[in-house]
């Protein structure tokens, strides 16, 4: 018999796919008497990378044209609207066409929003892309021009100058054919062979299951209920993490709504990934629903996902990034033990649901709406753990000093912390006698030459066992005192820190200190007691690639702190 499987609403949400109009491309003859826009991204300032441009500035000479003009700016800290904007700016130059690098590492998206912007603009461009942002970069201009020129080259850290010239010898053809070529021609160069969402969303907001059961929507997740069927369909679709999800029904998705009296169609984030979608409250529930989430945990979630989209966060870069680190929600204050995130023993591993899944439901979203799939549409060389979930409260009963939630509001208020990491380091220490020996193994664990806070100096967050934290709190330490001593000894030496890991990014006031800190301030280190007793704390250090990490206290729609989570139950 012919059978219709029971309706599953599409987690990806609806996908606009707009396909731009390209550019026309001048004949040669109006490329040799015009100006060429070469615009450098500053990924070309390290290893040999700077050759790109100058072979295809000799590859341009040998065939008459020779007006150039040059631009150098990062396109790290602008949201969608400034990167058009910085457009529009290169645009004045009035170029006949443009050339467009680096498209290597986690600036990719950002830099072909700009190349984007200047195809709508008029400006014939072509965009030179590297592994691993190459695929990436594709997804972009799929999801937000449909199409493009895009110029992959085959080179590394590694290159030598010789091999990188080589390179784009062997792609000179595409790079001058996307500058000038016919419409047909152009067609073909600008096309896109893509490897996922073929398909898009259907308009209707349902996934186009096929197959068929007639069964209750409870029984979904039974034996013989086609819970394979689904699984299957979401696998090969590159939808959800790679584990079991509860299918996302309409009943499901109305039972996550009530404690969640924000409106559903609320944006929280605006065009965050490769796809540009905005991420509204419903996506955020759909995410809840197939992460395994209870009801209660939808105020923590839209708390969450408004603090990850601060700009000071870098959402933008963050979700493609080739750092293999999550995005942490830590939630201090009452709500969190009323809705039963723990911070008790074990709290950053398995075995507590309300963690599990509400920090999954974080990087659900990211996966599914954002579609910053591993493998396909993002820059992970390894990943980690914590972009499965990374989600765990303060314990109230184990603190040593104020906790989060206090030093920012009081007592009675619930924040939630959000910080883009790496997965916990380990700190053992079974041995040291006293608070201040136990605070130099701690201090020395605080950053490596091969983590991002080496270069890039940032907020950094210390997870104490109570154990370690009564040595601390018994030897006179306020966090204020340990702030200081990390700030002023997890330093490295500047030659180890020279020409190595990172292109760095500091503070000017950084720029000749030695040895070289790796916070800003003290103020760049949180802390927080929590798990069982014994001697292994953690140290959770950052991206930091102009990324903080932000506070939010949770909120009632009208904007009052919420006191507890029965306030939001419908």
């Amino acid at each position: 018999m012919n059978k219709k499987l029971y309706p599953l609403i599409d987690p990806r949400g609806v996908q606009q796919r707009p396909v731009i109009t390209l550019a026309p491309r001048p004949a040669l003859e109006q490329l040799k008497n015009g100006k060429i826009l070469f615009y450098d991204n500053t990924k070309l300032s390290f290893c040999n990378y700077g050759e790109v441009f100058v072979r295809i500035k000799e590859r341009l000479r040998e065939i008459g044209v020779s007006n150039f003009v040059d631009y150098r700016e990062t396109v790290r800290g602008k949201d969608t609207r400034g990167l058009e904007n910085y457009a529009a700016m290169l645009a004045q130059e009035k170029p006949v066409a443009a050339v467009v690098a680096l498209g290597d590492m986690g600036t990719s998206p950002a830099t072909c929003i700009v190349t984007i912007a200047l195809e709508k603009l008029g400006i014939p461009t072509v965009y030179i892309t590297a592994p691993p942002g190459g695929d990436l970069v594709e997804g972009v201009a799929v999801y937000r021009a449909g199409n493009l020129c895009l110029c992959k080259i085959d080179i590394y850290q590694a290159s030598t100058a010789a091999e990188v010239r080589e390179q784009i010898d062997l792609k000179w053809e595409y790079i001058i054919g996307s500058l000038t070529a016919a419409p047909e021609r152009l067609k073909e160069l600008a096309h896109i062979d893509f490897k996922m969402d073929l398909v898009p969303p259907a308009a209707d907001g349902l996934l186009p299951v096929t197959g068929s059961i007639e069964v209750e929507e409870s029984r979904l997740l039974e034996p013989g209920c086609y819970m394979e069927e689904i699984m299957d369909y979401l696998d090969r679709e590159h939808i959800g993490d790679g584990l079991p999800v509860i299918p996302p029904t309409k009943g499901r998705l109305e039972k996550m709504y009530a404690y969640c009296p924000f409106d559903p169609e609320m944006v929280l984030w605006r065009e965050v990934g490769p796809t540009g979608k905005d991420v509204n409250v419903r996506d955020v529930a759909i995410a809840a629903v197939m992460a395994g989430c209870r009801p209660e945990a939808m105020p923590i979630l839209v708390t969450a996902f408004k603090a990850l989209a601060d700009p000071k966060y870098n959402l933008l870069q963050s979700v493609t990034t080739s750092h293999p680190g999550g995005n942490l929600v830590l939630v201090s204050g009452p709500i969190a033990q009323e809705v039963g995130i723990s911070g008790k023993q074990g709290c950053l591993g398995p075995g507590y649901p309300a963690n599990a899944t509400i920090g999954r439901a974080v990087n659900l979203v990211i996966l599914n709406v954002s579609r910053a799939v591993p493998g396909v549409c993002d820059l992970d060389c390894i990943a980690s753990q914590a972009e499965f979930t990374y989600c765990f409260a303060e314990e109230p009963s184990l603190a040593q000093w104020p906790m989060i939630n206090e030093e920012h509001y009081d007592a009675s208020t619930t924040t939630v912390y959000v910080l883009k990491a790496e997965p916990q380091h380990d700190i053992i220490d079974f041995l040291s006698p006293d608070g201040h020996d136990l605070l130099d193994t701690i201090t020395d664990s605080c950053t490596t030459l091969g983590s991002n806070n080496a270069y890039i100096p940032g907020p950094l967050l210390l997870v104490l066992t109570p154990d370690h934290g009564m040595m601390l709190k018994n030897a006179g330490y306020t966090k204020d005192m340990i702030r200081e001593h990390i700030h002023l000894r997890a330093v490295h030496d500047v030659p180890m820190v020279r020409n190595r890991g990172l292109v760095p990014v500091r503070p000017p006031d950084l720029a000749n200190r030695h040895p070289m800190p790796v916070t800003r301030s003290p103020k760049d280190v949180e802390m927080v007691v929590v798990g069982g007793r014994g001697g292994h704390s953690g140290v959770i250090l950052p991206w930091a690639l102009h990324s903080e990490s932000i506070v939010l206290p949770i909120t009632l729609p009208d904007g009052r702190i919420a006191r507890s989570i029965q306030e939001f139950r419908k």
